[in-house]
């Protein structure tokens, strides 16, 4: 039986499965990639992913045995919408945005240090980007979704944020601290992020907080697209209708508390 030290990262060790497999649908995945996204030996992966899969939490396919999340989570997700899924109130603002930029628009919410992308658009404009997707998770700072919400949390928050992660060591220099804090002080003049093609060549990012009632920047709204859509001199004039629809969802939710 797990001691009390032992049941916190047992708790976290569950929870950095489900994140994954989460982040492996719809295709699933294997116990050894999910061992080496998540950090844990193959044996203790398998040992925890067959005991989720027992209480329905996950699912196993027979045939490709790759793992994906299971109906209880489902139904559990249903329950919880109530309470957190802003989906309905915001669907109308992203299909409008990339109706009227022809980019791709997204939206996405803050959970803890990563944001999750869980509303999407696809703009008109044949080309796109596909850094972006439902379901997808960056870490706060490196999308231009979680670049938004990062710097417009208090500074003692981001000060906390950057003394428990060091993104550097995955995404590379330009994501180093310093270089995310410039662009954190670019973004606060403005009031909207840009992401110029630091994940993918060629593809760039623009994005804009969502505050809740209580102005805790907790969502995102986001435009990707290639570069030749993102030239400087259209900045403005995205940035500007970032922020216009930014606002109107955040009075929208005033009105309807989400916690």
């Amino acid at each position: 039986m797990p001691t009390h030290e032992q049941s916190p990262a047992m708790v976290a060790r569950v929870a950095a499965l489900l994140r994954a497999l989460g982040a492996s649908e719809p295709t699933g995945i294997s116990t050894t990639e999910l061992g080496k996204v998540t950090g844990l030996a193959r044996p203790t992966a398998h040992r925890l992913l067959t005991s989720l899969a027992a209480e329905g939490l996950v699912d196993r396919d027979a045939r490709t045995g790759r793992w994906s999340l299971g109906p209880e989570l489902y139904l559990l997700g249903a329950a919880a919408g109530n309470r957190y899924d802003i989906t309905d109130r915001a669907r109308d603002i992203v299909d409008d945005l990339a109706r009227v930029t022809g980019e791709s628009a997204f939206l996405s919410a803050r959970r803890g240090d990563e944001t999750v992308c869980i509303l999407s658009q696809e703009g008109s404009f044949p080309l796109r980007s596909h850094v972006l997707h439902e379901g997808k998770r960056f870490p706060l700072g490196v999308a231009s979704a979680g670049l938004a919400i990062l710097s417009h949390l208090p500074t003692r928050d981001v000060d906390d944020y950057f003394a428990r992660v060091n993104l550097e060591s995955e995404w590379g220099e330009i994501h180093s601290e310093a270089s995310i804090r410039e662009r954190i002080e670019s973004t606060r003049v403005t009031g909207y992020a840009v992401n110029p093609a630091l994940i993918v060549e060629g593809s760039w990012g623009m994005g804009a907080a969502v505050f809740d009632r209580n102005g805790r920047p907790d969502w995102a709204l986001s435009l990707t697209g290639v570069e030749t859509r993102f030239r400087p001199a259209r900045h403005a004039e995205l940035g500007t209708l970032l922020l216009e629809y930014a606002h109107t969802l955040s009075n929208r939710l005033k009105t309807h508390a989400v916690i």
